[in-house]
């Protein structure tokens, strides 16, 4: 449990600083897990990816000790988000196993903005719609001939991430415990996608170096960023909270650059700032002005 002196150091951290960290991990630990991929399974990957999450969690929060205290909704809600953190995972893992990091990336928040483009059919937010999906053409423009079940799992991952934005804000600031239940979920998640991963993932048990090397990635993308993503989403409306989304797409180019050498090219980057662009000028309903 939380003690009141760490709640107290916790909150003097403003939450765009929580968000930064997580913009980081969110794309560097699936950087890190493209170099896995020689070794193990895409969807091998991912499941240890989620498993491993799912231990750290278990050993750091004992969430069970709150399971008792939650209502039937608040249990559905976490039950649907680790179902939802579950399929997001495999696909986006699929995704990057056939496309650049960056392109996945941008691809995952043209149903945020369109969303909020049909809640609020303002002009801006058609304006950032279509910035969006102007965007979103000339990455599929660039890859589509050459991998369109790359773009079936990115667009499959693109919907549940939305569902994560929204099931994950739900939980944030309602009255369960935050990041005790994302360690719910997380153990959801991990029984959820245990059977398509757990049997890609049997070479890691007998390949050590693999092994350590997926929780690592496990804990660099699921448990850090989805950490911070919990207090700063405590704090942030959604609206906020999807202004500074739109740094994601512009994060995973950079690390894919780096991590990766996946060097986009000009088509590729206007596609990307395009959807930056989108993101940024968009407004949930509701909002303030």
């Amino acid at each position: 449990m939380t003690t009141p002196a760490r709640a107290t150091t916790i909150s003097r951290v403003p939450p765009h600083a929580w968000f930064a960290v997580s913009a980081v991990f969110h794309y560097l630990g699936p950087a890190f897990a493209v170099l896995l991929f020689a070794r193990v399974d895409a969807l091998g990957v991912a499941w240890l990816r989620i498993a491993s999450a799912g231990l750290v969690f278990a050993l750091w929060r004992r969430p069970w000790r709150v399971l008792g205290r939650l209502d039937r909704s608040a249990r559905q809600l976490l039950l649907a988000w680790g179902a939802v953190l579950a399929a997001m995972n495999a696909c986006f893992y699929l995704a990057i196993d056939r496309l650049p990091l960056g392109t996945v990336a941008a691809i995952e928040f043209l149903p945020v903005i369109a969303l909020a483009a049909l809640g609020a059919r303002t002009g801006r937010n058609l304006g950032a719609l279509a910035a969006a999906v102007a965007g979103v053409y000339l990455l599929t423009d660039v890859h589509l001939v050459v991998e369109p079940a790359g773009f079936a799992f990115a667009a499959a991952n693109a919907v549940l991430f939305a569902g994560y934005v929204v099931l994950g804000h739900r939980v944030a600031q309602s009255e369960l415990p935050g990041i005790d239940g994302l360690a719910l979920s997380m153990l959801v998640a991990t029984v959820v996608a245990l059977p398509i991963g757990v049997g890609s993932a049997a070479a890691a048990f007998t390949d050590p170096v693999a092994l350590a090397a997926a929780i690592g990635v496990g804990i660099a993308s699921s448990v850090v960023p989805y950490v911070c993503d919990q207090l700063a989403m405590a704090r942030l409306t959604r609206g906020a909270y999807a202004l500074l989304v739109s740094l994601l797409p512009a994060t995973a180019t950079v690390i894919g650059i780096v991590v990766l050498t996946q060097v986009p090219g000009v088509l590729e980057l206007l596609g990307v700032a395009l959807v930056v662009a989108g993101v940024a000028v968009h407004r949930e309903p509701g909002d303030p002005p």
